[in-house]
């Protein structure tokens, strides 16, 4: 039996014609239909349109055919669209005309894109684009060789491969991301976009074999950098199957944005445990913390090493993905269950709009000792991040302290992440990190760098 959604009524139209039916989303681009006055019709029947009748409203669409199938229930088979493939689903549920073809409505000016791409770029790009098609086709090729062997003998052989060809594979995209920066490094904002999309464009099927920089560019939560891709960097090995793909997920991995990510993730640990043991209030009461688009939250297994340290802190972490916030909880889970204890924290869904549209903050949330935001400031405007900083100063106990990361203007990572990854951040300057919060002059504020130099930190303490 058919799972029924949302039944609507609807008429089938034939020449003069019209038919009353019941229909229903079968699939994204298929309708179920039943027809209500007992006329039947065979395999194939057309019909020159559908009128719907859903939120009060009628939408008509074009030409279709009924597929009969089987079925117990009265239905007489699938509605098919001939010319315009509607998308169903958004029509009974958001009462939305959404065709399958609307991808092609800017065909014309994505086609317009080349006309405007410089043409020490395009040259750089089609050589590039050759150049790892050689690759990938000799990888393949020795992945052929051995897919027949058993599978220990498989894993020994390719990352033999891995450590020989691979390393020489490694180095050439190395060299070929200093061409990168040094053909697109004088463009403005307006040309990095435009000559990135035409990358990618390009490139496509390449970024794809990397289930990293698959993700970034597919975005399948909205943005880059969601939980399931710092997992992937948190984790820096060879994911995917073939040796090629391995190879394409693992570069970026090694390079200076991801390595940043890692090293950030022990400077917050270590500098919250630190502030546990400065903070003049402590121990009559727990160190509260706030963390501001907390992800996953893994640094937490590296603050909360015993059952002792459990009763030290207690932790509210803000995010606006649902999704990272489960997956936070999964991981404090696992840490009471180690540890053997309880873990004081607490989950807030929301977003830096949610914290600025939300008054008497300080009455909602209370006051922090500590407060960070480490992939946060990168992605929000001048103003806004102003804004986001000076609200969170405000609920810092005395002699509280930020600590806020943000991407350098000199990431070596920058071009690569943009290009390959689109993945656009708000680098800054030292200065510009330091005059993000205004009206604090009894405020120590300090800026400080991890070892590669990509990202730095602003630290602010608060006057006790």
């Amino acid at each position: 039996m058919y799972q029924e959604s949302v039944v609507i009524r609807a008429d089938l139209i034939r020449d003069e014609e019209k038919i009353p039916v019941h229909a229903t989303a079968i699939s994204r681009y298929s309708l179920l239909i039943r027809f209500l006055d007992g006329t039947r019709f065979n395999d194939g029947g057309k019909f020159s349109k559908l009128v719907i009748q859903t939120g009060g409203e009628n939408f008509e669409l074009g030409p279709c055919r009924v597929i009969s199938e089987p079925n117990i229930d009265g239905y007489a088979g699938r509605l098919v669209f001939l010319k315009d493939v509607y998308d169903v689903e958004s029509l009974l549920f958001s009462n939305k005309i959404v065709k399958l073809q609307n991808a092609f409505l800017n065909l014309p000016l994505v086609l317009a894109y080349k006309n405007e791409i410089m043409q020490p770029f395009r040259e750089y790009t089609a050589n590039l684009t050759y150049d790892l098609s050689v690759y990938k086709n000799l990888f393949d090729a020795l992945d052929s060789e051995i897919s027949e062997e058993a599978e220990n003998i498989k894993e020994s052989v390719q990352k033999a491969i891995i450590d020989t060809e691979g390393k020489k594979f490694m180095r050439f995209l190395d060299d070929s991301l200093k061409e990168l920066e040094r053909i697109v490094g004088p463009f403005n904002r307006e040309e990095h976009a435009r000559h990135g999309f035409y990358f990618r464009k390009q490139l496509w099927s390449f970024i794809l074999c990397s289930p990293l920089l698959k993700r970034t560019n597919l975005k399948p939560r909205g943005y880059a950098g969601d939980s399931e891709m710092m997992r992937m960097i948190y984790s820096n090995d060879y994911q995917s199957d073939s040796t090629f793909s391995k190879l394409m997920h693992k570069h970026p991995l090694e390079h200076s944005a991801a390595q940043a990510v890692r090293i950030r993730r022990r400077i917050t640990a270590k500098m919250v445990r630190d502030a546990r043991r400065t903070c003049p209030t402590v121990p009559q009461e727990k160190l509260k913390i706030l963390s501001v688009a907390c992800g996953p939250a893994v640094e937490i297994q590296d603050i909360l090493l015993s059952a002792e340290d459990c009763e030290k802190y207690h932790f509210i972490l803000l995010d606006q993905d649902r999704h990272a916030l489960f997956e936070a909880a999964e991981l404090v889970d696992q840490i009471e269950r180690t540890l053997g204890t309880k873990i004081n924290v607490d989950y807030q869904n929301g977003s830096v709009r949610t914290m600025l549209a939300t008054l008497q903050l300080k009455g909602t949330w209370g006051k922090f000792h500590f407060v960070y935001a480490m992939g946060l400031f990168d992605y929000l405007t001048p103003r806004v991040a102003s804004a986001v900083l000076g609200t969170l100063y405000q609920l810092l106990k005395p002699g509280g302290e930020i600590l806020a990361g943000n991407f350098h203007v000199s990431n070596p990572s920058k071009y690569y992440m943009e290009y390959w990854a689109d993945w656009v951040l708000y680098h800054r300057t030292e200065e510009e990190l330091r005059n993000m919060l205004r009206d604090a002059p009894s405020a120590k504020i300090d800026v400080f760098f991890e070892d590669t130099g990509s990202q730095m930190f602003l630290h602010i303490k608060k006057a006790e």
